[in-house]
């Protein structure tokens, strides 16, 4: 099993969450009754839909993380899973995504261009020779 197939099964035991396809036509999504939630694009990569306001928030911590990839303008936080720790790193900015459109408006179903997907390039972190960053 991936890790991106057990953090999916594990959002799915969530009562807020309900699984179906993605909105962009790629993968599996979890959304909450408002929103698109996070699309699980491949075995490794998942973009999360936060807010705006969310990501200004947490934005010296999404940066300084090696799971997290960000794209200019974008709502959508792509998170590179490559161990246990960048999984639970994910559970959490669901927790904060959930939280995040909480009080806002319902949005309207993400374009193929909304989430991130071929937009970011995650780069393994165990190329040959380069020693890997604990996880």
């Amino acid at each position: 099993m991936t890790l991106a197939q057990r953090a999916l099964e594990q959002l799915e035991t969530w009562p807020d969450l309900t699984a179906g396809p993605a909105s962009c036509g790629t993968g599996r999504a979890v959304r909450s009754a408002r929103n698109e939630i996070a699309h699980f694009h491949t075995a490794h990569d998942v973009d999360l839909h936060l807010t705006g306001r969310a990501i200004g928030r947490f934005a010296q911590e999404l940066t300084v993380s090696t799971a997290v990839r960000l794209v200019p303008g974008s709502r959508w936080v792509t998170v590179h899973l490559d161990c246990d720790t960048d999984v639970d790193v994910l559970l959490s900015l669901v927790s904060v995504a959930l939280h995040a459109h909480q009080d806002g408006p319902p949005e309207q179903p993400a374009s193929p261009a909304g989430c991130n997907f071929h937009r970011v390039t995650v780069l393994r972190r165990d190329p040959a020779g380069v020693p890997q960053p604990a996880c």
